[in-house]
C-alpha cells in the first residue's frame, strides 16, 4: 500500500428500495461519503447489496443511481480499484460494471493478503450452517438458465415482480436484524471452521444488516458492515489497522 493512502469497506446501502422515504438522500449520503474518502482511498471494496434489485439485460440496466455511477466512475477515473461484490438482492450483475467502471466483480468470498495481514471478504450469504431454504434459491438465482429465462420478461414486469419479493423478504425477516445470536451467528460459525484450518486475521462481510465487531479467534476478528437505511458504518484499512468507523455526513 500507498503511504497515506488506505482500503475502505461498505455494504448493503439496498438503493432503490422501499423501506422508507429517503431512498433519495440515502444515494446523496453514499456519495458525499465517497466523495470524503476520494483522496487516501487506494481501493475500493463493496461487499453487496449495493442495490435493492439489480438485474441486467443485454441492452437495459435498471434506471437510476446516476449519482453513485457517477462517483464510482471518477474513482475510476482517478485509478482508484473498485471491487464490487454481488449481494443477494444484486446477484445479477454482469458486465455492465467491468466495461463501465472497470470495476472487479466477485460472486463468492475471496482471500486477500494486505499489509501483512490476511483477510476472508465477501457478502455473507449462504455461508456456514443452516439456512437451506436460501441457500436452495440462490443456486436458483445463479443458474445461467434460469437468468435467461427472467431475462425473456419485460423490464416492466421484471423489475417490479423483483422489488415485490424483496419487499416481501425483507418484511418477513427484518426483525431479526436487530438480534445478535452470539456464537449461534452462521457467520461466527464460518469464520471458526475457516481458522480450524488456517489463520486469518480479518473477517469482513455484510448481509447481516447488523454492525458487529467480535472476536472470533487468538488476533483474529470477524467485523460485519452493517447496513445504510440507519448506522451507515464502514471500515478502513491504513496498512497495520482495520477500524470499524461511522459515517455521520
Amino acid at each position: 500500500m500507498s503511504s497515506g493512502k488506505n482500503i475502505y469497506f461498505a455494504s448493503d446501502f439496498h438503493l432503490g428500495s422501499h423501506v422508507d422515504e429517503s431512498n433519495f438522500d440515502r444515494e446523496k449520503k453514499v456519495v458525499a461519503w465517497l466523495e470524503s474518502i476520494k483522496e487516501d482511498c487506494a481501493e475500493l471494496y463493496l461487499l453487496g447489496d449495493v442495490f435493492d434489485f439489480w438485474f441486467e439485460y443485454k441492452h437495459v440496466v435498471p434506471k437510476g443511481f446516476v449519482r453513485l455511477l457517477g462517483k464510482l466512475a471518477e474513482f475510476s477515473d482517478l485509478g482508484i480499484k473498485i471491487h464490487i461484490f454481488t449481494g443477494n438482492h444484486d446477484v445479477w450483475m454482469f458486465d455492465y460494471f467491468p466495461e463501465q467502471l472497470n470495476a472487479t466483480i466477485y460472486r463468492k468470498e475471496i482471500t486477500r493478503e494486505m499489509g501483512g495481514k490476511s483477510f476472508v471478504i465477501g457478502h455473507g450469504d449462504a455461508l456456514g450452517p443452516g439456512d437451506a431454504g436460501y441457500k436452495m434459491i440462490k443456486s436458483v438465482f445463479t443458474n445461467r438458465l434460469a437468468q435467461r429465462l427472467f431475462a425473456f420478461l419485460h423490464p416492466y414486469i421484471g423489475v417490479n415482480l423483483a422489488r415485490f419479493f424483496s419487499r416481501k423478504s425483507r418484511e418477513s425477516t427484518g426483525h431479526k436484524d436487530a438480534e445478535f445470536l452470539g456464537e449461534k451467528e452462521y457467520l461466527i460459525q464460518y469464520c471458526k471452521d475457516v481458522l480450524s484450518r488456517a489463520h486469518v486475521d480479518y473477517f469482513i462481510f455484510g448481509h447481516r444488516h447488523l454492525v458487529i465487531d467480535h472476536e472470533v479467534g487468538e488476533n483474529s476478528r470477524y467485523i460485519n458492515l452493517g447496513e445504510w437505511f440507519t448506522a451507515c458504518n464502514y471500515a478502513v484499512f491504513d496498512g497495520e489497522n482495520l477500524v470499524l468507523k461511522r459515517y455521520d455526513g
